[in-house]
């Protein structure tokens, strides 16, 4: 039922994972492209891409062709998709023709958005996509009991997107998606840093001091880190010093956000269903689940017990190959 022609992609926003059965995830990148701006090809992806960021010559772009878990940029995606594709056959030591492939949709995405993901692929040589929602294949990844008819709460922090969702029956019961997740709390670090001394970082420089000292809402032993960027006024390399406290207060939006996504689902879950909740708790998936104390703080805030997926940041990719056999499953169960 399951061999190498049947992969599953997490195509988010910050990472690509490709997930299949014989060697689990293969392939685990950033969603960063390199393109000639001349001739619109992609001349580097992932890693190599995302280390050029800041650091090419006019003719080289650094982009994302992702935006808030959707496609911003169909042509390039397809051609980062078919790259994906020929990595996933090297990896596999063997030619991956025309695969059936599994690839997961934010909840909140339009017919039209979930149509692009799904023309993409198929371009990029799949024989056959099939569309999951993300928290879905979160909770699948997380190794939560989802086709069974108890509540299932996942909360799956990425880096365009937070999808907040009750699963129940293999089916989404209720959910919430805002746009307040690792991106936008690092465009708020950068515009803090930009506002209070007048020096511009870029975005993996944001990334690094949300990793290294951001917390959740928290008190905590104030932490330091010296960061390096371009002074506004003097046009200058400048050093400053930044507080674990500063950061804080600078994510503090962005978690509020997240806090009330939550709260909004808990609020239209089925009476039945709350109960389960409240007895299994909810769990957290994707980067955002990394963030210091965010764990111990969302318990406090919302009284229910807050666990961490064992792997947050592939339980999306694990999630969307597994579904090969709770589709089997539920089929099983429908006989």
């Amino acid at each position: 039922m399951f061999s190498n022609a049947h992969i599953g992609i997490d195509l988010g926003t910050a990472n690509t994972l490709v997930y299949t059965k014989s060697k689990g995830i293969i392939i685990d990148e950033p969603t960063v492209v390199a393109v000639n701006t001349k001739t619109r090809e992609i001349i580097a992806f992932g890693h190599k891409a995302k280390e050029m960021i800041g650091k090419t010559p006019a003719f080289i772009e650094v982009i994302r062709p992702l935006k808030d878990g959707v496609i911003a940029d169909f042509d390039i995606t397809t051609q980062l998709l078919k790259l994906i594709m020929q990595n996933a056959s090297k990896k596999l030591g063997t030619s991956l023709r025309k695969p059936s492939v599994v690839v997961c949709t934010p909840s909140g995405a339009t017919s039209v958005e979930r149509r692009a993901i799904q023309d993409a692929v198929r371009q990029s040589g799949a024989k056959e996509v099939q569309l999951m929602e993300e928290p879905v294949a979160a909770a699948i990844g997380a190794g939560l009991p989802v086709n069974e008819p108890v509540a299932s709460m996942i909360v799956d922090i990425g880096g365009g997107t937070t999808e907040v969702g009750i699963i129940s029956f293999g089916g989404v019961v209720a959910s919430n998606t805002v746009k307040d997740a690792g991106d936008k709390m690092d465009e708020s670090i950068i515009h803090f840093i930009r506002k209070e001394y007048n020096v511009l970082i870029g975005e993996p420089t944001a990334e690094e001091i949300k990793k290294t000292i951001g917390h959740a809402l928290l008190p905590h032993e104030v932490e330091h880190m010296d960061v390096r960027g371009r002074d506004v006024v003097t046009g200058l390399p400048k050093i400053i010093h930044l507080s674990s406290t500063q950061i804080q207060g600078v994510l503090a939006e962005s978690l509020s956000a997240i806090l009330e996504a939550i709260r909004a689902t808990l609020e239209i879950c089925p009476p039945e269903l709350a109960g389960d909740i409240v007895d299994h708790g909810v769990v957290l998936t994707g980067g955002g689940a990394l963030l210091k104390n965010i764990k111990e703080w969302l318990t406090s805030v919302i009284e229910v017990p807050v666990h961490i997926a064992p792997e947050p940041l592939q339980s999306v990719a694990i999630g969307t190959g597994k579904s090969f056999f709770v589709s089997e499953r539920k089929q099983k169960v429908a006989k």
